[in-house]
């Protein structure tokens, strides 16, 4: 499978999203997932399934736990293929960056010439 193709599914991006905020267990995924798009556990767990077979999440068990964590691996290739479409965003956000600081400054040096008392 595609890593777009992993990647494409709500569901999975958001125990992805979960990942990355450190380990968790397969029920405290599940929990979250079942709660929030309504799906089964052997739904969710198919899903998991996924992700470990796609390389883009690992499993340890840890008595009778299994902990899932993010491999990084797969979101570097997927990085790497988007920088050939960064420069399409990153100079407008430059650019913004630019304007943001200009007005920032103009704002204080408009704000440090008031006469005493106004303001």
């Amino acid at each position: 499978m595609h890593a777009f193709d992993v990647l494409g599914d709500p569901v999975r991006r958001r125990i992805l999203e979960l990942l990355s905020g450190g380990g968790h267990s397969s029920g405290e995924i599940c929990a979250v997932i079942q709660e929030e798009f309504g799906i089964s556990q052997p739904a969710v767990s198919q899903h998991l399934k996924v992700l470990r077979d796609n390389g883009f999440a690992s499993v340890r068990p840890e008595g009778t736990r299994r902990l899932y964590a993010i491999d990084p691996a797969p979101l570097r290739e997927v990085d790497g293929w988007l920088e050939q479409f960064r420069r399409f965003w990153s100079q407008p956000l430059d650019a913004l960056a630019t304007e943001v600081a200009r007005g920032r400054r103009e704002s204080r040096g408009a704000a440090g010439s008031r006469a005493p008392g106004e303001g």
